[in-house]
């Protein structure tokens, strides 16, 4: 699916509510409220929105003063839902007949960690494949069986409705919509405003299944630094495996449990992301896929269809870069 340039101000409304995740709440502040000159694009415009009057009280006895304002829904390009209060509480009927008239208009939908109940209770999850924290994933399948969940991915991009898992996947899925709307150069601008890691898949695992040892988490972070910097050189499993001072089956085994995936495909991934961002420049397709690592223009195009689902000139011509077509 190709990035959506966004032609105007794209209005963000972030839910409020009593009980609110405060969290997943500043996550969404810090992604789309402050003024981000140094960009040189038109940056979203962003309003919160009560669900319900009275006061709303966060996590940490913090108060937060809130206009209840539902008109806003009506408005809103992008709604977030950062998590709920009780993921056995059923949200209130207008909110649900809100979203749902929202998601009929074409709004876009986003819901962190336990926020997922909330989309699913509007029922614009159906037949869909979502995610959540881990710990709630069980509960959300038995309540919600026309929803495929998959507990062990960090994001979950359908299109028009997005769902992360807990707390710091949050932040991995709005970086993911910044890059969706602005670009690879434009969300790894952010992302080292906000000091993370530019770019993590949203299939990468949730959590590690057992624990690892700190000089292997050491070794294994430092390798994949080095691989993010030097994306075009020839990289095998076992020039990996000697950079990292491990075995072969010892690296596979670590990145499996840090990533979900294994170390070919870790960094076949990292070079699409980085070759996304040299492809908003008007640098000639074959010198993209030299840098990037792919070798040759065949190699970038199959793995950007396999894992863009696009072409890298649609891609490129997503974001109007001047240049010939690479298709």
């Amino acid at each position: 699916m190709p990035p959506a340039h966004i032609p105007r101000r794209h209005l963000v409304v972030a839910l409020a509510y009593d009980g609110l995740c405060t969290f997943e709440f500043g996550c969404t502040v810090e992604l789309f409220a402050l003024d981000r000159p140094e960009l040189g694009v038109d940056w979203y415009d962003f309003q919160v929105c009560a669900v319900e009057r009275g006061p709303i009280r966060a996590a940490g006895g913090i108060t937060i003063q809130a206009r209840y304002a539902p008109g806003l829904l009506k408005k809103a390009d992008t709604i977030v839902i950062p998590g709920w209060r009780d993921a056995d509480e059923p949200p209130p009927p207008a909110l649900l007949a809100a979203l749902r008239a929202a998601h009929a208009r074409g709004t876009r939908l986003c819901s962190i960690c336990s926020g997922v109940f909330v989309l699913a209770a509007a029922g614009v999850l159906d037949g869909q494949r979502a995610t959540t924290h881990w710990r709630y994933a069980g509960r959300l399948a038995q309540r919600h069986p026309a929803i495929t969940v998959e507990p062990d991915a960090l994001y979950i991009d359908n299109g028009q409705v997005i769902t992360s898992a807990g707390s710091a996947a949050g932040l991995d899925m709005l970086l993911h919509l910044v890059r969706r709307d602005y670009g690879a150069r434009v969300g790894n601008m952010v992302a080292q405003r906000l000091v993370v890691a530019p770019h993590r898949e949203g299939g990468q695992a949730q959590f590690l299944p057992r624990p690892m040892p700190a000089d292997e988490a050491g070794r294994l972070a430092k390798l994949m630094d080095w691989l993010r910097r030097h994306p075009a050189q020839a990289h095998t499993v076992a020039t990996m495996a000697e950079r990292a001072a491990m075995s072969g089956r010892t690296l596979q085994r670590q990145f499996r449990d840090a990533t979900g995936m294994g170390p070919v495909e870790w960094l076949t991934r990292e070079r699409i992301a980085f070759a996304k961002e040299l492809l908003e420049s008007p640098l000639p397709l074959a010198q993209v896929a030299e840098r990037a690592g792919f070798g040759s223009e065949e190699s970038l195009r199959h793995h950007f269809r396999r894992l863009a689902a696009t072409t890298p000139g649609a891609y490129r011509k997503a974001f109007l870069v001047a240049g010939t077509s690479v298709d």
